[in-house]
């Protein structure tokens, strides 16, 4: 028996999914579709004052100019967020050093630190405006049944958690990268583990961050500190992402916060004084994967579900936002040529537009990756040499952050 049908199901109301949720609902090509979202989680918790989300992004031009599509930046901005108009990069192991600065590339900024809750929150809130979309939260995917591996079936049913079932044309996951859409369908990935982990949480500084980003290079792995700002202005906050070994880890993890705050600070070379406040702190496992098709008759990967990066650059939701905007790009087209959201094609376009730009991004994030944990003299003299060289080279290096920034 089929309790509900769509023709999309969405499973995961993340960025990625409301994101698309928003693009797909938004579009007048498509304002037919009935779409429903399956998310395990409840509400997005909201921080305030000097309490900050522990999980932050770092929007391009390109991600934010989606989001002002999607009609959710200004509620965004309402919130809170921080622009960063300068980055520093460094070599810990050497003396080299590279600066980006927005005015050299004639822009207000390099990009916004947002954090997720922010994000999110608008995205939810804007779904609220299309009558054609549900959410069903607190609930899961347990089974999938593929309508399109029978003969003549062009719908797909999926059981929840709740033994509740769904009939749906079209099924996109955006449900992470331990996806369980991907796994129920047995969707193959290339994937190895860094042997590092991701330290996260939020300091208040001596000095002020001054609208800038920092990443200092270890052979232990790279620490970020990105800019945050409460809603009166108070510069005194980053939200940091320390990748160390992974017998590193619970050594970090285990000192108190004023021990972990000198440790910090002394990684950090004291840029901006001594660390004064440390949050709570997460720590979770570094790992690449990538799923080798993104897509198969009925079903999209989008996000994290289809690719996990190492975060040293933050690319990893910058992609799944352009994943987004590609796969609801499609279904538009679809929509408006009267081709059947079941025609494989329209899912293999999708695949196409994106996954040679997804691997490229991977490649060049582990280059960097193996490069700087390198410990070889060899590689520190060549990688400091090149840096040095691309500071020196104007052109070359705003050009460069250009691309980075989705800007042409």
């Amino acid at each position: 028996m089929t309790d509900k049908q769509y023709d999309i199901l969405i499973v995961g109301a993340s960025l990625v999914g409301a994101s698309l949720a928003c693009a797909v609902a938004g579009d007048p090509s498509c304002a037919g579709l009935r779409i429903g979202i399956v998310e395990p989680e409840q509400a997005p918790q909201r921080f305030s004052g000097e309490d900050f989300d522990p999980r932050v992004v770092a929007l391009t031009r390109q991600s934010q100019r989606f989001l002002e599509n999607l009609g959710v930046w200004s509620a965004i901005t309402r919130q809170r967020l921080c622009p960063y108009t300068h980055m520093f990069v460094w070599d810990g192991e050497g003396t080299a050093s590279i600066e980006f600065n927005s005015r050299d590339l004639r822009e207000e900024n390099l990009g916004h630190i947002v954090e997720n809750s922010v994000v999110l929150s608008a995205l939810l809130e804007h779904l609220t405006i299309y009558p054609n979309v549900e959410i069903l939260r607190g609930r899961r995917i347990e089974q999938v049944y593929n309508g399109f591996a029978q003969s003549g079936n062009r719908r797909t049913t999926l059981v929840l958690d709740d033994d509740e079932n769904i009939e749906t044309t079209l099924v996109l996951a955006a449900d992470g990268g331990n996806s369980k859409v991907r796994e129920l369908l047995a969707m193959k990935t290339r994937e190895w583990d860094y042997g590092q982990d991701a330290i996260v949480t939020t300091v208040r500084s001596e000095r002020p961050h001054g609208f800038t980003a920092w990443q200092r290079f270890t052979h232990t792995g790279p620490l970020a500190f990105l800019p945050l700002a409460t809603e009166d202005g108070d510069l005194h906050f980053s939200s940091i992402v320390w990748s160390v070994d992974r017998e590193l880890s619970p050594e970090l993890m285990a000192l108190d916060d004023e021990s972990f705050a000198r440790r910090l600070g002394a990684t950090f070379e004291h840029k901006l004084g001594d660390i004064t406040r440390v949050a709570s702190r997460y720590s979770f496992p570094l790992r690449q994967r990538h799923a080798l098709d993104y897509v198969q008759p009925g079903f999209a990967l989008v996000g994290d579900a289809a690719h996990t990066i190492h975060p040293l650059a933050g690319q990893g939701v910058n992609l799944g936002l352009a994943d987004a905007q590609a796969l609801a790009a499609e279904l538009a087209r679809a929509m408006r040529r009267r081709i059947p959201l079941s025609d494989y094609s329209v899912l293999q376009r999708y695949a196409r537009s994106r996954k040679g730009t997804n691997l490229g991004m991977m490649a060049v994030m582990e280059g960097f990756k193996r490069l700087f944990g390198s410990r070889s003299p060899e590689l520190q003299v060549i990688r400091n040499m090149g840096m040095r060289q691309m500071d020196g080279l104007p052109m070359v290096k705003n050009l460069l952050a250009r691309q980075a920034m989705g800007l042409r």
